[in-house]
Parts: structure tokens; sequence; C-alpha cells
């Protein structure tokens, strides 16, 4: 791959000085950029100004939804280091969800050096604030001005920045979470595995009306049975149960998300009980009830750990574990985000420096 160019600003924007920051909402002065045509690859790699891409109406995009995007974070530790968190699994799965969308597959160790150029660049949208970090967004659209169903023949891969807090509103206060019985997120065989648009447009009519109930997300049942637990609309869902930490195994239809990883890594290393497979709603209420349900949290890359307070289904709402934040819950999150900023040793490999 070629070297990356640097097309600097000439108009820096204000950074965003409300306390606490918003998720997603404000974004860096500049953008990471690259091309892809069939027959000549990627190229052009580029770092310029942030603004708006300028496509054809028939951009293939718009009409047939081929894209796919990823979702990590840089973190600014107390000796003003930045530094990222497991960055190439993130590409690794970018290029998982690239096969099943027909997309070109990039550069794993490139992508991870563009990106820590990119954000040594702009590291002053590093967030100082408690808890607040640089969210990262790389994303990959297909180009191809033609209304027609196949796989396009050109691309634009795109990396933004955005200095933002906390996910949820709530923190880490326990989020009550709603179960869907109607809608259907994904079956096995389709997109559910990969982070493509599709997915998370599929889910917005269900959180809707679980928000008009004051619910925070949904869980998601699969599409067959639909009887069986999967995730949260931005997160995998875990379960202590008896002492076990227990989440739904991986079949396809389940983001393979790399805090999930990281947390079932943790808690082996700590000797815990862990069982990746199927859950029945009907084992989630009847657990709740009597219970055996200790925990319940969910774990994501914007949130990195969320307990689970209340749930509700079919009309019933039962509390998990007294409605607060469990131990282990606590736990996981100290010991994750205390790896991410550098309070807690990583003894695993997974932080990568971007600049001091």
């Amino acid at each position: 791959m070629e070297n990356i160019r640097i097309e600097l600003t000439s108009a820096p924007k204000a950074k965003p000085t409300v306390d606490p920051l918003p998720f997603g909402k404000y974004f860096s002065d500049h953008m990471f950029l690259m091309n892809y045509e069939e027959g000549k690859g990627w190229f052009d790699p580029r770092i310029v100004p942030y603004g708006p891409f300028s496509l054809d109406p028939s951009c293939m995009v718009f009409h047939y939804a081929q894209e796919i995007f990823e979702g990590l974070k840089a973190y600014r530790r107390a000796d003003g280091s930045i530094w990222l968190f497991r960055p190439a699994d993130n590409f690794r799965r970018m290029n998982d969800s690239a096969r099943r969308m027909c997309i070109p597959e990039v550069d794993v160790d490139f992508c991870v050096e563009a990106l820590k150029k990119l954000v040594a660049l702009e590291r002053d949208w590093v967030p100082t604030q408690e808890a607040a970090s640089l969210y990262i967004r790389p994303f990959i659209i297909a180009t191809d001005c033609t209304v027609g169903v196949h796989a396009s023949k050109t691309y634009i891969f795109c990396i933004i920045l955005s200095p933002s807090g906390n996910y949820y509103p709530e923190g880490l206060d326990p989020v009550k979470i709603a179960i869907e019985d109607e809608d259907v997120r994904a079956v096995r065989g389709g997109t559910g595995f990969t982070k493509c648009g599709g997915n998370y447009a599929a889910s917005i009519r269900a959180g809707e009306r679980a928000a008009g109930r004051g619910y925070s997300q949904v869980l998601w049942l699969d599409g067959v049975h639909r009887k069986y637990i999967e995730e949260v609309g931005s997160m995998n869902i875990m379960f202590k149960i008896d002492g076990t930490v227990v989440t739904p195994v991986l079949q396809g239809s389940v983001l393979p998300g790399i805090t999930r990883r990281s947390i079932l890594e943790v808690c082996r290393d700590w000797g815990l009980s862990v069982e990746e497979r199927l859950i029945s709603v009907d084992e989630v209420i009847e657990t709740a009830e009597n219970g055996h349900m200790e925990e319940m949290w969910g774990t994501g890359t914007a949130a990195v750990v969320s307990p689970v307070g209340q749930i509700e289904y079919e009309g019933k709402s039962l509390k998990i574990g007294g409605g607060g934040i469990g131990e282990l819950t606590q736990k996981l999150y100290d010991e994750l985000t205390g790896i991410q900023w550098g309070t807690r040793p990583d003894t695993r490999g997974w932080t990568v420096k971007v600049c001091d």
C-alpha cells in the first residue's frame, strides 16, 4: 500500500466544552479515506479535512445497502498518552463482515497504522473528561452508480472520530430492557454476525416501541424458534446464573463482540465457570423469578459493561439481582476500563499505544 498523504484543514473546529459529552454528536477536524476499484485494489490512502461526500443519487449504497462498519475507541491516560484497545480485532471482524457482504477486504496491519496516524494527528480531540473517550467509526460503502442488484466494483473506506461520553445516559446505572417477541433481528445464514447497517435498521422499530415504555433497549430472540436469547440492540448479553457466566453461543446470528470476547477471556482467567450455549427466554424468566439469576449485563465497545437491573417480557417486569449493579458486573467493568485507561496491567497485549 502506498504512503498516506495528509491534507490539513484550514479551518479547525472548536472542541466541545460540554460535560458530560454526548455520544456521537461531535466530530474531529480530519478523516481517513481510501478508494477501491476492481482490478486496482485499495488506493490513495489519505487524511483529509472532515466533510461531506459527493455521491451520485444512483450510488449503490443508497439502494442495496452494501456497506459495513466498525466501532472502537482511543483512550487518554493520566500521563497524557493515547491508546487503542484491540484495534486489529476490529479490522479482522470488518473483513468477516466484508466477506459476507461481497465487499473487498482490507489489510489489517495497514488499517491499524492508518488509524494510529489519524488519531495521533487528532490527539487534541481525545477527551480529558472522566469516562469519556474518542469513539472511532471505520466504514466501507459501495459507490457504483447503477441500479442493479450485484456487488459493486468501487468502494470508499472511511474513518471518522467522535469525542464521546457514555453511550447510555444512565452511565453505569442499571438499564431496563424489554425482551422483543414480535420483530426479528436476524437468522442464521443471514447477516446477523456482521456489522452492517441493515441489522441496526431492522432493530429500530422494536427499540422505539420499547423506548416509549421507558426501556433503554430490546433483547432479541432467535428468528426461527423465537425462544432463544440472542443479543441486545447495541450489546451482547451475559448472565450469572448460580455462579456460572452464561452467554448465547455464536451461531451466525449474533455479533461476535470484541468486548464480549474480552470479558469471557477475563472470566476464564479468573477461574469462573463460563458457558456459551443456547439460553431460552423461559430459562431467563424462571431464573429471574426464583433468584438463581444473580446478575445480568450487556457488553459492547460503546457501553463497555452495562448492568441490567430490570427486564420485561409479555407484560411482566422482573428485577435482576435486586435491581442494582452486581458484584461481578462491577468487577468486570473495573477490570476492562482499568486496562483501557492504563490503571490496571495489560497482561494479554490488548492495548496499542498511539502517541505520548
